[in-house]
Parts: structure tokens; C-alpha cells; sequence
């Protein structure tokens, strides 16, 4: 089971220089060649500054998924870290996200699967994240694909 430090570490390493549209639309365009190389479920949405860069929905996914990356892209906008993380956090002392945050849970979802995009300097301006897949594979996908992203 990930650690909420190990979580921590992984923000704290996966971060741009620079993001704008074209950085967006390039995250997005890997993540999709990737998911639809390994046939995955998923819907992969890039956003900054609440504006949604890139989205797309893969064969076998449905409306249902859009409405997780959407309460998850919500805990991350409002914590700054990764919504696996704000869950791991939670479950680390012995409680639930739901029961902590006193948020709704029909807005709000603390499962794997989006991530921050921070500015290196500046901090949090967007979120990348999938929806499709268990939360732990949902949130290993964008850490994959972000670490090869920024070492490119």
C-alpha cells in the first residue's frame, strides 16, 4: 500500500517549468497514445486553472467516469495534492475522507486518479487525471506518464 510520504515525494518530484496549452495538449496526446496502445478503459482530462485543456474518452467508458475525474479534479483543486493522496491521508488515521472533510460526496472524491500540476515556484495550477480504472492503477497510470512526460 503507497504512503501518503510516498505520495508527498512523488508531487514533490513531478513538477514543470513551464505549462501552458501546447504543454497541456502534449501531456494529453502521450497519455492517450499510451492508454490506447494498452487498450485501457479511460477518460484522460488535463486542465488549468479550471479550464479544461484536453479530454477524451476511450472505448468503454461512460458518462460515469467524466463525473469521477470531475469530484476528484474538485479534492485536488481544493487540497493541492493528488486525490490519492488526500484519500491515503485519511484512511492513514483511521478515517474516511468523507467523514473528515464533512464535503459532498456527490461534488467531491477522494480515489486515485488525478494529480496536481504544479509550477515549479509557483505551486498549483491545474490538475492531470484518469478515471476508468481501480484508483491505485488510475493513479499509478498518471504518475507513469507524468515522470516520462517532464523527463523527455
Amino acid at each position: 500500500m503507497t504512503t501518503s510520504k510516498e505520495l508527498a515525494a512523488q508531487e514533490e518530484r513531478l513538477q514543470f517549468d513551464r505549462f501552458d496549452n501546447d504543454t497541456a495538449i502534449a501531456l494529453g496526446q502521450q497519455m492517450l497514445a499510451a492508454a490506447a496502445q494498452r487498450g485501457l478503459p479511460v477518460v484522460i482530462s488535463v486542465r488549468r486553472n479550471g479550464q479544461r485543456l484536453f479530454h477524451v474518452a476511450l472505448p468503454g467508458t461512460s458518462p460515469d467516469n467524466d463525473a469521477w475525474i470531475e469530484r476528484k479534479s474538485r479534492v485536488v483543486d481544493r487540497y493541492g495534492h493528488s486525490s490519492f493522496h488526500i484519500g491515503t491521508q485519511a484512511r492513514e488515521s483511521g478515517s474516511t475522507f468523507e467523514e473528515q472533510s464533512r464535503l459532498d460526496p456527490d461534488l467531491y472524491a477522494a480515489h486515485g486518479g488525478v494529480f496536481p500540476v504544479v509550477l515549479r515556484g509557483t505551486g498549483p495550477i491545474g490538475t492531470v487525471g484518469v478515471s476508468g480504472l481501480p484508483q491505485a492503477e488510475d493513479h499509478a497510470f498518471v504518475v507513469e506518464q507524468l515522470t516520462a512526460f517532464l523527463n523527455a
